[in-house]
């Protein structure tokens, strides 16, 4: 990031958010809007007048798919932060936004306090994600980590990733070693491992 000022230009196709987007920047004065575009096309055509920090885009765009246009916008400067905006929370398309490069995913309506808080995610930490979007991600993540094992398995997997023994999860989970032991074994039989280790690596996997 160049100053402390940062140029943002903002790819939408539906005119209607166009004069939101002005409003929005009039208020910030961290961020100065240098230009909004209603394709990727003529975006592309002003970028080395723009020379933003950011771009917020449009994920679903007529002229090139949005998600797809983030790899053109990288041809131009390859430090560029790329905001994707998008009426759709598809785990899917969200997964092909980060996939091509996206910095952050918004999912619409934007108001003018959460693409502040966007920005200022970008700006500091490099990444933004809506709530909504956040949850579905996470929870997603979770499904596919532990839905091969039961829950008493789950609850041990769990303290097996925290470094626990055999010893404290029996007593954590008021039964006896042996008990645990032959949950450990289901669960290496399912994991198609033979140790602790191992096991830990195929989990990281998943």
């Amino acid at each position: 990031m160049k100053s402390n000022i940062l140029r943002i230009i903002v790819v939408d196709n539906d005119q209607k958010f166009h004069e939101a987007y002005k409003y929005y920047f009039e208020t910030y004065i961290d961020y100065s809007l240098m230009g909004i575009y209603s394709s990727m096309e003529t975006a592309l055509l002003d970028y080395d007048n723009a020379m933003p920090d950011i771009i917020v885009s449009e994920a679903s765009l007529p002229d090139i798919f949005g998600i797809r246009g983030i790899r053109l916008f990288r041809k131009k400067d390859p430090d560029v932060k790329i905001i994707m905006v998008s009426e759709q929370s598809d785990f899917e398309v969200v997964k092909k936004a980060f996939k091509n490069g996206a910095n952050g995913y918004l999912t619409k309506p934007v108001s003018k306090k959460r693409l502040h808080h966007a920005l200022n995610s970008i700006k500091y930490e490099g990444a933004a994600m809506s709530n909504d979007i956040a949850k579905k991600v996470i929870s997603m993540f979770r499904r596919k980590s532990y839905k091969s094992f039961s829950e008493r398995e789950n609850q041990i997997i769990d303290y097996l990733c925290r470094g626990a023994t055999y010893k404290v999860i029996a007593d954590k989970l008021f039964v006896t070693t042996s008990t645990i032991n032959f949950h450990v074994q289901n669960i290496y039989l399912k994991l198609n491992v033979n140790s602790k280790s191992e096991a830990l690596m195929k989990l990281k996997e998943l």
